[in-house]
This record gives structure tokens, C-alpha cells and sequence, in this order.
């Protein structure tokens, strides 16, 4: 079994070295992972038994880069069967976990190159080991960080890209991704306490719709054939009549109304692509009387933290302000964001453009007033974000406690009303039987 020389780094950030008896640098790896270690270097002991791993390797990577066995290995005949997808993308949480894993290593003192190769290593998904040997292989090849990294736009935006290009002018390269790290990790957790809020009232609503549509098509029609039978042609409850209706349509057109819904879903999101349409949408979401305080207290927390995170990092504050109308998502702010963008650009400051747009609350303003006078506008912005971020776990948590009791009230009186429908002419059919 080979031996492998690695080196390594504990939790206190101290560098160890060692040697170890295994079949795969890979094995290597997860042994000091085990350990509680970062592997920063593997190699194998036996000089020869290296030589002949990096010929195999360079020989490997030369046959895959190679057109004509590309050509050999789609089968017979030449045909290429190798389908591309499309570029791959780094998921939010993976980018969010490698972006505060570079920030460790670049703050124990590890060259960059050095770190994105042992991030490479260890990496277990694909797509991320695959981007970072790439952008490795860039920076070596004499590519700024920043650039390597802008060849792949899927994964990495602008924000991302002008805070770490930010980074690389100042010099400090690792204290940008530890920002961004921590502003990545605040986001998601905003997001995923708002996206939990909704879990709940989609369940009812999925129940409440399946249990509808089993009534609807299993058990009314039934119910219409006893009724038919039993009270010979008199005529049946307003309400009765309608359920009977709704149920005898939904039965007959089933074949047109599950591709129309599907139909729906599809044009409304083409909708949300044009932003003139998307804007309309996101103002009324923007004023709806429960979800509206989420949604306005959310953006305003994004946009503070977003400003705040790139004129700390040493954006200027226009390309900071034209980063945030892109990474904004919604077109209200958006559109607010571009006012001020050009009263900036002719010299204004902030407080006065964004109490023009009329959708800042005025403690927002001046915060933000205060933040100019001071010059400590960066920090100002984070802690608006902080304020805003309390704010809208307040509100997610009102809304949580006021849909439940409305949701059991709907799906009582949706079920209430069909069982209702259904009881009225039973009332009849018992007086006749009765009688």
C-alpha cells in the first residue's frame, strides 16, 4: 500500500504533518477529516510511485481534452453522444460554505492557488471541485482571481465579482470573503425564515384542494345519482345545484383544465421575466394588506445589507448602487434604486433621492442622513439591515399566528359548505320516506 506525506490544519489554525499508509490520496483525506483536520497538501512518499501518478494523470486529462478520442468514445460510426447541459451552477448554500472555507484558508496564510487546489480536493460535489481545479488552473495561468472567476457568471454575480475585485485592489482579499461570507449566511437566513413561514399554509392549501377535488369527483356524483333517483325530478337546494355543477364540470373538462393550470403557471412566470408587467406585480405584493409589511421589510433589509457589505468592501458607491438595482429582485426597488443611482451621479447624496421614491420609511432615511454626515454610512446600512431583519421576523411570526386560525376557517367552510350541499336534500328524502 502506498505511503502518502500530507499536511494538514487543526481547528487552532496550526499546521501538522505526518504520513500515512493508504490506497487513494482521497482515502488520505477523509482519514484527517476524521480527525477533525484541513488537508492543505497530500503526497505520496515514494518519489517514483509521484512520477508515475502525475504521468498517468497528465496522460488521463490529455485524452479527455483530446477531440478525436472524445470522437471514439460516442460508440460507432463517430457519433458524439456526449450532450451538453448547459453550464453547471454552485448552489446558493454550497457557494455560501466555500466562500467562508477559502476565507479560513487564505486567513492561515495559504497562497491562493494553494487554497483553491485543497478546496478542489476535498470537495464532494462535481460541480464545485470542477469550477474551483478550473479556476485554479486560470489564476496559474496568470489570471487575477476576480477574472478567473467571472468566467463562470452562473455561479458567481456581480456582487460576488466586484467584492472580491474590491478585495484584490485593497489587499485584502480574505477579509472580503469573510464579508461575504457573512453577508451570504445572513440572507439565506432571512430567506429560509420567510420560506418557512409559507410551508404551512401551502400544506392546508394542498390538502384543502385535494380533498375538494377527491369530493368533488368520487363522492358528489353519487350523491346527484341517489338525489335523481329518489326525489324524481324536484328540484334540488340552490346551493346543491351548484356544488352538482361545479362537480359535473370539473369531471367533463378534466382534460382541459389540468394543461389550463399548468398554462397559468407558465405564463406567469414568462410574465415575471418582462420587467415592465414584473413591475405591477411586485407593487401589488408591495401593498397587499399581509404579506405586504414581509415583503417591503425584506427588501429594505437586502438592499441595506447588500449597499452596506460592497461600500465596505471599497466599491464606490455608484457601481455599489447599480450592483444593488440588479441584485435587488424586485422592480420596485429597483426602479427606486435607478432615481437615486442618477441624482448620486450629479453629485446629490442618498437621503434625499430615496425619501423622493416615497417607499423608504423614514427612520430608513435618517439612518441613512445621518450615515453621510458622519462618513459611517457602510456601518449605518448594517445595522438598518440588522433593525429590518428583526423587523421581519416580527412580522413572519404575526402572519404565521394569523394565517392558521383563517386557513381552518376556509377549509371549514369549503368542506362545510359541500357537506352542507350534499345534507339539504336528504332532509327532503327523509320528510318523503317519512311521510
Amino acid at each position: 500500500m502506498p505511503l502518502y506525506m500530507y499536511t494538514a490544519i487543526d481547528a487552532n489554525g496550526k499546521e501538522q504533518k505526518g504520513k500515512k499508509d493508504a490506497a487513494t490520496e482521497e482515502e488520505v483525506s477523509n482519514f484527517l477529516k476524521n480527525q477533525g483536520l484541513f488537508p492543505t497538501s497530500i503526497k505520496l512518499a515514494d518519489k517514483a510511485a509521484a512520477k508515475n501518478a502525475a504521468a498517468a494523470a497528465k496522460a488521463k486529462a490529455a485524452a479527455k481534452n483530446n477531440p478525436k478520442d472524445k470522437k471514439k468514445s460516442g460508440g460507432g460510426g463517430g457519433i458524439n453522444l456526449n450532450i451538453n447541459l448547459g453550464p453547471a451552477v454552485i448552489k446558493e448554500k454550497d457557494l455560501t460554505v466555500l466562500t467562508r472555507q477559502m476565507a479560513i484558508l487564505l486567513d492561515a496564510g495559504l497562497p491562493l492557488i494553494r487554497s483553491l487546489k485543497t478546496l478542489a480536493r476535498q470537495a464532494t460535489n462535481p460541480i464545485v471541485k470542477k469550477t474551483l481545479e478550473e479556476t485554479a488552473v486560470s489564476v496559474e495561468g496568470g489570471s487575477t482571481f476576480s477574472e478567473a472567476l467571472a468566467q463562470h457568471p452562473k455561479s458567481f454575480d456581480k456582487l460576488y465579482l466586484n467584492m472580491i475585485r474590491a478585495g484584490e485592489a485593497a489587499g485584502k482579499l480574505e477579509l472580503i470573503l469573510n464579508r461575504l461570507a457573512t453577508f451570504r449566511e445572513k440572507a439565506a437566513k432571512i430567506q429560509g425564515k420567510v420560506k418557512s413561514a409559507m410551508v404551512y399554509p401551502s400544506i392546508i392549501v394542498t390538502i384543502a384542494v385535494l380533498i375538494t377535488t377527491g369530493l368533488m369527483i368520487f363522492i358528489v356524483p353519487k350523491f346527484k345519482k341517489t338525489f335523481t333517483e329518489l326525489l324524481e325530478g324536484e328540484p334540488l337546494p340552490g346551493l346543491t345545484q351548484f356544488v352538482m355543477g361545479i362537480s359535473e364540470f370539473m369531471i367533463n373538462n378534466w382534460i382541459i383544465l389540468v394543461p389550463g393550470i399548468i398554462g397559468v403557471v407558465i405564463v406567469f412566470k414568462l410574465i415575471l421575466k418582462v420587467p415592465f408587467l414584473k413591475f405591477y406585480i411586485d407593487w401589488v405584493k408591495y401593498n397587499l394588506p399581509l404579506v405586504g409589511p414581509i415583503v417591503s421589510k425584506t427588501a429594505i433589509s437586502k438592499f441595506s445589507r447588500t449597499l452596506g457589505t460592497l461600500m465596505g468592501s471599497g466599491v464606490p458607491i455608484l457601481s455599489a448602487l447599480n450592483i444593488v438595482k440588479e441584485t435587488s429582485g424586485n422592480e420596485v426597488v429597483s426602479q427606486a434604486i435607478s432615481k437615486v443611482y442618477e441624482a448620486v451621479k450629479e453629485g446629490e447624496g442618498m437621503a434625499g433621492p430615496l425619501q423622493a421614491t416615497k417607499i423608504f420609511p423614514e427612520m430608513v432615511i435618517s439612518m441613512i442622513e445621518v450615515g453621510e454626515e458622519t462618513g459611517k454610512l457602510p456601518e449605518m446600512l448594517d445595522k438598518i439591515a440588522d433593525t429590518f431583519d428583526e423587523e421581519v421576523d416580527n412580522a413572519v411570526a404575526a402572519l404565521t399566528s394569523m394565517i392558521e386560525p383563517i386557513m381552518m376557517v376556509g377549509l371549514a367552510v369549503v368542506i362545510g359548505g359541500i357537506v352542507i350541499a350534499l345534507f339539504m336534500p336528504m332532509i327532503k328524502i327523509i320528510e318523503k320516506l317519512g311521510g
